[in-house]
Formats: C-alpha cells, structure tokens, sequence
C-alpha cells in the first residue's frame, strides 16, 4: 500500500491534537525563585516545549509565514527575550501565554482564530500611526505574502509599550524601529505579492495600480532645519526610496504632511509655522536626492495630529524625548508599476 502525502499530513495533525490535550499551560517561575539552576532549566524546558509545538504545527502542513503561527512564534520570542534579560514584571508570562493561546487553537482547529492583539502586562499603546498601517494590511489583497510581517509588527509595538510603561521612551525606542521595520517589510511584501506569478497583462487602458511608500522624518524639538532631523528616520527615508528602484515602481508624485508635538510654549500659531518649516526642509531634501520638485506637495497641520501621548512622562527632557514622533513629517511616496 502506497501511504499518500495527506495520509502523513493527517497523522501529523492527529499526532498535534493528541500532544495539545495532553499539554499544559506552561507557568514559569516566580522572578524571585529564578535564583538556582533547576528553576532556570525547568523555565528553559517550558520554552522548549513550546517551540517544539510550534514545530509540531509547521511539520503538520501550517507554513511558518501563517498570521497565527507567525504571531505565536513572536509572542514565544519576545517573552524569552525579556526572560533573558532578567524582566521582573508579568510581561514573560503573558507573553507566552498569548503563544500558546493561539497554538492550542491551531491544534484543535479553531476557526477563525482572533485577528486582536493583547496590549499583554498593561502595555501602553504606542504609535498608532503603526497601528493602523498594520490593520489597513488585514484582508487586503495582499495580506496573503505579509502575514508574517504584520503578525510580527503587532507584538513588536505591544513589546515596546511594556518598555515603555517600565522605563519610559528611551528605552522603548530600539523595539518601536524594529515594529517600523516590520510595518515597511509588511506594505512590502503585500505590494509584490503576486507579482511573479504568470497573469494576464493589462488592458491597454487599464490604470496600472497605485501604491504608496510611507516614512516618517523626525525633527528634534523646537527645530526644523536640516541638521536637525533625526539620523535613524533620515535612513528609514532612504530605504523606501530605494525599494522604488528596487520593486520598479514608478515615482508618479510626493505627498508631505509637517507635524509638530503638543508642547506649546510658544503657542498654537507657532507649531503651525514649525510644521510648515520642516515639510519645506524635507521637501528640498528630496529635490536634492533627484526628485523633481514639481513631483513634491506639503501641507502642514501644525499639533492637531498627535500619534503618541506620552501622558505621566516626566521630566521635561524625558517628555520632550517620548513626544518626537510627533514632530515628524509624513512622506508619502506615490508610484505605479512600470510598464
């Protein structure tokens, strides 16, 4: 008898839900009782465990760039992360918890499984521009390619607001580039998905489809000239400019929003000026890089549009820091594909 690909795909996925009913939630140990090495192993074993059904899912047939099984295996990840460096909050816990909620519902076929994420350990909710780049991913035409990317992105910016309520901006800064790494990977993926497969060609008068490149310049406070802008976010720029050249997109035109942060000591006129300033200081940065300058349009919207609160951050210098991505200008890349 010749035993078939979906015979030892259905022994997997039997093999799977028999180790899910007998499996446990796993509870680490206390942050206190982490103190000898049976306690550290047991932690270490639980971990293992984990992955190992992740594993288990994958070998069963579920590809690892599956939304759930991608958001389970970056829950399992952050929560090692912060084992390893010693977190004493609930953050570890709840972390791999979210993981194995959703592998538990893999195993038994629960479907659909949530789309939610958990701000897990009261995590602050930061960026929302973030958040709502990632959401406007979901159920789109190209959600298929970025699953990963976005699942990622999700608990990379739950990851940074429990840094964020624990040490505040500074030390939540380095988890919210790596979630603007994942988002720009993610509107990435979902722009080329497809495009290798062997379609019809377009209509002579077919439109071909617009896309949009989005990146965020960020000003220090009360500045706007060019040596005021943050290097990281001058380097983000520059990427989605290259990804143009590289996805062979065409640059059709340039849309610039100037912002400001919510700190008033000159008053509303003033940001309102300051929002302009730096979209015209971005706007003649990228006629320097080659972009006509007819392509380039601003606006401005002074304090109006707030993407981060940072409500209780004291003092001033830490506010003035948590507060920059607002002071930020919006640049929204337009193109169309060549051809």
């Amino acid at each position: 008898m010749t035993i078939t690909q979906s015979t030892l795909l259905g022994a997997a996925v039997l093999a799977a839900l028999a180790f899910s009913a007998q499996a446990q939630p796993t509870r680490l140990n206390a942050q206190g009782d982490r103190i000898t090495d049976e306690a550290v192993h047991a932690d270490l074993s639980g971990y293992e465990a984990v992955q190992g059904r992740i594993k288990a899912l994958n070998d069963a047939g579920l590809p690892l760039r599956d939304y759930h099984l991608s958001k389970a295996q970056c829950w399992l990840d952050v929560s090692f992360h912060e084992y390893t460096r010693n977190d004493r909050s609930a953050f570890p816990q709840e972390a791999l918890t979210e993981a194995e909620k959703l592998i538990a519902g893999m195993e038994q076929g629960v479907s659909p499984l949530p789309t939610d994420t958990a701000l897990v350990n009261g995590a602050a909710r930061v960026r929302e521009d973030l958040w709502q780049r990632l959401r406007a991913l979901h159920g789109g035409a190209g959600f298929e390619c970025a699953q990963q990317a976005v699942a990622c992105g999700e608990v990379e910016l739950v990851h940074a607001g429990n840094e964020f309520n624990q040490q505040q901006w500074r030390h939540s800064r380095p988890y919210i580039q790596i979630a603007e790494d994942w988002v720009g990977d993610a509107e990435a993926l979902a722009r080329q998905c497809g495009a290798g497969t062997s379609a019809a060609p377009l209509a002579a008068d077919a439109t071909p489809r617009q896309v949009a490149l989005v990146a965020n310049v960020l000003f220090e406070f009360d500045r706007s000239g060019r040596g005021d802008i943050r290097a990281h976010s001058l380097h983000s720029l520059d990427r989605e400019l290259a990804r143009l050249r590289a996805e062979g997109l065409v640059l059709t035109g340039v849309e610039l929003v100037g912002h400001a942060d919510r700190l008033q000591g000159r008053g509303h006129d003033h940001n309102q000026a300051l929002s302009e300033q730096r979209a015209r200081t971005v706007r003649d940065l990228l006629v320097e890089r080659g972009i006509p300058a007819g392509q380039v349009s601003y606006t401005y919207k002074g304090d109006t549009e707030q993407v981060q609160s940072c409500t209780g951050v004291r003092p001033q210098a830490a506010l003035r820091e948590c507060l920059i991505p607002n002071r930020r200008v919006e640049v929204r890349l337009l193109a169309r594909q060549a051809g």
